[in-house]
């Protein structure tokens, strides 16, 4: 009779990827190793067959394996920002490599948010990542008091929470800038989501480039990031001042409906109008001409904030501060 196969361990993986016990385990439990090192490991838990004991772990932790991804967006915009899908892609890559499961929850209303404050205090999750939080918005208060770990995308300004970002305000400075040096005199700004850090700051970028040139009749005020935000955006610039020959759009998605409006108007881009977006979506690369834009790393937020919130459930203690990544911009042919 055969002998049952027995189980891989740590100490297996440790082996095959010639590391420390100590180096696999901080991988498995989402701390920070080198990207060699997390290479080597990877490749040997597939070598050695390695299966987690998860419900022995979570017995003994008294934890549910499991984290939030917390988005508060409207349900449309959740489903059609492809943002927001890279940061959730990036996000639950890093918890399933730590052998974690990713809970999705959208809050639209305040119904929402209570119904939302009742799960997190429930025990049905470790802790929670937060996409899109508004300023002074009540889930804010609701995980500080919980003391759930927990990491941000983005940072609202009383947030005193691990979160990690980008550098809106110069990010926005810098494309405005660069369609100020391509020759545009009129430039607009589609300005979207005012009651959150990153609508604001990138409002704040643009008035800092422009300085003295900056016209407060040439920033159309659009509640969202879509694309029917874009569309309107762009005929109130139009209305404002025909002769506008710039636009900055606060994100791709609102570029793009900005591209559809010119195009009704009769306007050629970048020939009549020059314009620039935000993230480097797939909008950028839909949209015909493709969009100029800042590149947003989505991917590497969604996996930061991750590990940010697994490091904390490790029992880290993390440095005060949040963590920004780099935006360079992609120029291709919209301006």
């Amino acid at each position: 009779m055969s002998r049952p196969h027995k189980r891989a361990t740590v100490h297996d993986i440790a082996a095959a990827a010639g590391v420390s016990r100590g180096t696999v385990s901080r991988v498995l439990n989402g701390g920070y190793v080198s990207a060699e090192a997390r290479a080597a490991i990877e490749a040997a838990i597939t070598e050695v067959g390695y299966v987690p004991n998860n419900a022995a772990r979570a017995l003994k932790m008294r934890r549910s394996q499991a984290v939030a991804f917390v988005a508060l967006e409207p349900h449309s915009l959740f489903l059609d920002d492809p943002n927001i899908g890279s940061i959730m892609l990036g996000a639950n890559a890093a918890l399933s490599l730590a052998d974690h499961q990713m809970v999705s929850l959208v809050v639209e209303s305040a119904r929402d948010t209570e119904r939302v404050a009742r799960y997190l205090s429930g025990g049905f999750v470790d802790g929670a990542i937060v996409v899109s939080a508004r300023t002074r918005d009540p889930i804010i208060k609701v995980i500080s008091d919980l003391s759930l770990p927990a990491a941000f995308v983005g940072h609202p300004p009383e947030l005193n929470l691990p979160f990690v970002g980008i550098d809106n305000v110069g990010s926005a400075r810098a494309i405005t800038a660069r369609l100020l040096a391509g020759g545009r005199k009129r430039i607009g700004m589609i300005a979207a989501a005012l009651d959150r850090d990153s609508g604001i700051d990138r409002l704040t970028g643009f008035k800092t480039a422009l300085g003295t040139a900056y016209d407060p009749a040439l920033v159309a005020e659009v509640p969202l990031y879509d694309y029917g935000s874009g569309v309107k955006g762009m005929r109130a610039l139009l209305a404002a001042d025909p002769a506008v020959d710039g636009v900055f759009a606060a994100s791709d998605a609102i570029a793009a409906g900005a591209l559809e409006a010119l195009r009704e108007a009769g306007r050629s881009v970048p020939g009549d109008v020059g314009v620039v977006g935000f993230d480097d979506s797939t909008w950028a690369v839909r949209c015909q001409p493709q969009l100029s834009t800042v590149h947003q790393p989505a991917k590497e937020l969604g996996s930061c904030a991750a590990q940010l919130v697994l490091r904390q459930l490790n029992g880290e203690t993390l440095e005060q501060g949040g963590q920004m990544l780099p935006t360079p911009i992609v120029w291709r042919d919209s301006a």
